[in-house]
């Protein structure tokens, strides 16, 4: 067997297929957690402790030439370097989001899987051509 065909074999097999639909519903789940950290939550918890806005907390590393604004764009446009730890909250904050909705969605899934399994299983119903055999039996016997 080619190394084409075994690579070919491996790259249709569903988990494969399964895995790049999750990374790429995963890529778009975490655009949107990033809206709810960056836009609801950040703001929310900035006005609680004081007005911060936690994209421009950093310290700066190196000097900083002169007539360069002090905000974390610019200094980073001069080649200053930062240590952006708002950036580091804000990404950490994300992930304890996203961790935990994710952490949510696997309790529910267990829950309903637990649910499924103690339910008793439907009678399965016998196929068409049995049904009418049984008909044709049945009407026989009349």
């Amino acid at each position: 067997m080619g190394m084409m065909q075994e690579f070919r074999e491996f790259a249709v097999k569903g988990n494969v297929i399964d895995l790049a639909v999750g990374v790429i519903i995963g890529a778009a789940f975490s655009k949107i957690v990033e809206s709810v950290v960056g836009d609801l939550i950040m703001p929310v918890v900035g006005a609680v402790v004081g007005k911060l806005d936690f994209s421009n907390l950093f310290v700066v590393m190196g000097s900083v030439p002169p007539g360069t604004a002090m905000t974390l764009d610019a200094l980073k446009k001069a080649g200053v370097p930062v240590l952006a730890y708002g950036n580091f909250i804000t990404v950490a904050v994300n992930f304890a989001i996203l961790a935990f909705i994710i952490f949510l969605m696997i309790k529910q899934i267990n829950r309903l899987k637990r649910r499924q399994e103690t339910q008793p299983a439907a009678p399965a119903t016998p196929p068409e051509d049995v049904m009418l055999l049984r008909e044709i039996r049945d009407s026989l016997k009349k």
